[in-house]
């Protein structure tokens, strides 16, 4: 995957990376990154040299018919691990294992802290749970990403991607080994939470909104419902008042 999609992405768009060497050549590390795109899972491993392993839906792994086999194929191609959504803190507990055993295996665990892509390019209050947990319970040191761009190639719904270059910057490493151990505190995980979206902050010069994304998803959808409601109404009281118009 890394030679044909990876080399592929690279030649089209020709992505620009500041701090490549913050990423360890090897050993165990955890790389934590905004989430503005599908998109970002694939730029950031094709620039590195090293395997990095995410963690996807299960619901891309068990899709029937020929096209669930090519997704499941792909993802698993690509490194990925499935987690089972169906209940949040099942779902939860799947992926601070999951990462768990890809650090002490010495491997790259790439998380998307916020927990889901932005819904307008800010940057979103990150979740306290699966990274801070997995550094704390390995004492792997976090490695802050900023993805710039990547919503402008693909934005959400968008199959096809604009051809521009996206960027890149990694942080230097955080070491959170003076909380190891702690996880279970959650004064501790959040604060550490806090720490690494404040870095991806400065790295990305994104605005930074103190909700969660999925809390300003809810938002937006409600606000469309209610304009969708609003114009349906509108379009209603129109009628009516053409319908009791006197015919000339």
């Amino acid at each position: 995957m890394k030679f044909s999609i990876g080399g592929s992405l690279k030649l089209a768009f020709r992505p620009w990376v500041e701090g490549l060497e913050n990423v360890p050549a090897e050993g165990p590390a955890i790389l934590a990154s905004n989430h503005l795109s599908f998109s970002d899972s694939f730029f950031l491993p094709a620039v590195l040299d090293r395997k990095v392993t995410f963690i996807a839906k299960a619901e891309y792994f068990t899709s029937p018919g020929v096209k669930g086999r090519m997704t499941a194929a792909f993802f698993k191609g690509v490194g990925q691990l499935p987690v089972d959504r169906s209940g949040a803190r099942g779902a939860g507990e799947a992926a601070i294992k999951a990462g768990i055993d890809v650090i002490e295996s010495g491997g790259l665990f790439g998380i998307y802290p916020e927990g889901t892509r932005s819904p307008d390019g800010r940057l979103y209050r990150g979740k306290p749970g699966g990274l801070a947990r997995v550094a704390l319970a390995t004492g792997a040191p976090v490695i802050p990403v900023a993805m710039i761009d990547t919503e402008k190639i693909q934005p959400p719904g968008k199959v096809i991607p604009k051809l521009m270059r996206p960027g890149i910057r990694i942080g230097k490493p955080l070491d959170f080994s003076r909380y190891h151990g702690m996880e279970g505190d959650r004064f501790i995980l959040r604060s550490v939470t806090d720490e690494v979206m404040y870095e991806i902050m400065k790295l990305s010069g994104q605005e930074y909104v103190d909700i969660y994304a999925t809390a300003a998803k809810r938002r937006i959808a409600d606000a469309e419902k209610a304009e969708k409601a609003a114009r349906a109404e509108a379009e209603k009281a129109e009628k009516a008042k053409k319908s009791q118009r006197p015919a000339a």
